[in-house]
């Protein structure tokens, strides 16, 4: 039950408990039962509501005109024992995302937005490191309460979530619990991701735009592109059609207002460090590029876009462009291992995407998050380290982004 002004209400119930039977997954036994042993339940709040609450625990409300964002991304600890990757999920110095969510939440921001990446533990511990000994895994509950609702305890409770689904919640990794605790939608006939044949459904949710307050003058768009992969798509492919028609809906919904932020997972116009030679990153998702560029073929999103909110690399990126491409923020250093840092300088000729010339780039691979906060007709945005203490500073606005240089440390390559 909800409180809602003081007047007690049923919750409707989303997911009841239950072991899932296994599916061919990403773990390591493969297939094996997920276990959800808790009740999620679901109430819509009505607009106005001045006080919610459930079991006494307060929930933070929508304010009428945000001012504060909290950008986040790529939190949980990464076990994947394929890749021989075991974060020291025990070490707050190696994994320090609840340092992160707590010093998120002290800026008391207004809004959050997690940009996708919730849920890591994806293999046991390998025997006898002490770095993530005892840690659950697999894609129950046990690993999502360990990764997602413990750690980020204080930066739930301060303000509202916008969540993006990342490629670590699929239905072959994280996409059950996806459904059960995060999916802003009813979960729909065969997409909840239980079953392997149906995900071609379970893989695709509608996009949406959430406007930022009352008589808002600017609008989020909340675009899944969780299954997207790396290469270009061909017309004739299943993805291809459903992101083209899912785009276009969410273009059409961005002329609701003079300005939105597109919002996926997966940059489109980021980079992603190349270990195998550094002087080469990895340039923007090929996928989503060969999707777009049909629809604007320049400029990649229409003219209102203001700028591009991402995670999936694990860097913070603030990148604007000499061209009229709108400017590329990622926010995926929020406590997964961090990727190889890029060289410095950075290579003048990279681009993220063909004609995308690159004006200026601030990266850094230091664990943090970022915030937003209204300067007049454009944006202030600040990043900072999982202490809390600044490192950089931008103003963005008119499709650019400007920002101060980091400190000596964090230019280093």
């Amino acid at each position: 039950r909800i409180d809602l002004d003081g007047q007690t209400l049923p919750m409707t119930v989303r997911m009841p408990p239950a072991t899932v039977p296994g599916r061919p997954s990403r773990s390591e036994p493969p297939a094996q039962p997920t276990a959800f042993p808790v009740l999620t339940c679901e109430a819509v709040v009505p607009p106005g509501t001045r006080n919610a609450a459930i079991d006494g625990f307060p929930l933070p409300l929508p304010v009428a005109h945000p001012q504060r964002i909290v950008l986040l991304g790529d939190t949980g600890c990464r076990i994947v024992g394929s890749f021989n990757a075991y974060q020291a999920c025990n070490d707050p110095a190696q994994w320090p995302f609840k340092r992160v969510a707590d010093a998120a939440a002290a800026t008391r921001p207004d809004l959050v937005i997690h940009v996708g990446d919730f849920h890591y533990r994806e293999s046991a511990c390998a025997p006898g490191n002490a770095g993530c000994a005892g840690s659950p895994w697999g894609y129950g509950w046990d690993a999502w309460q360990a990764d997602l609702f413990d750690p980020a305890r204080s930066l739930l409770a301060a303000a509202p979530w916008i969540v993006l689904r990342g490629n670590h919640e699929s239905c072959n990794r994280a996409g059950q619990g996806w459904y059960r605790f995060l999916a802003p939608r009813a979960v729909a006939p065969r997409q909840d991701c239980n079953v392997a044949a149906d995900d071609d459904i379970g893989n695709y949710s509608e996009p949406y735009a959430v406007p930022l307050g009352r008589d808002a003058d600017t609008q989020f768009l909340v675009f899944d592109s969780s299954w997207v992969g790396l290469t270009p798509l061909p017309p004739t492919d299943l993805m291809y059609r459903n992101y083209r028609a899912q785009l276009e809906a969410l273009f059409a919904l961005s002329s609701r207002t003079p300005r939105a932020f597109f919002m996926s997972h997966h940059p489109v116009l980021g980079f992603a460090a190349n270990p195998g030679n550094p002087q080469s990153p990895f340039p923007g998702n090929a996928g989503l590029q060969s999707v777009l560029s049909p629809m604007y073929p320049t400029v990649l999103f229409p003219p209102t876009i203001e700028a591009l909110l991402s995670g999936h690399s694990h860097t913070l990126e603030v990148i604007s462009f000499a061209t009229p491409h709108p400017p590329q923020v990622l926010t995926g250093n929020g406590g997964t291992y961090l990727d190889e840092p890029f060289p410095v300088p950075f290579p003048a000729s990279a681009q993220p995407a063909p004609g995308a010339v690159v004006a200026e780039i601030v990266t850094t691979t230091q664990f943090g998050f970022m915030t937003m906060e209204r300067s007049g007709a454009g944006w202030r945005m600040q990043a900072w380290d999982a202490t809390g203490q600044p490192l950089t500073s931008c103003t963005l606005g008119e499709r650019r982004a400007q920002c101060t240089p980091l400190a000596a440390a964090d230019a280093k390559p």
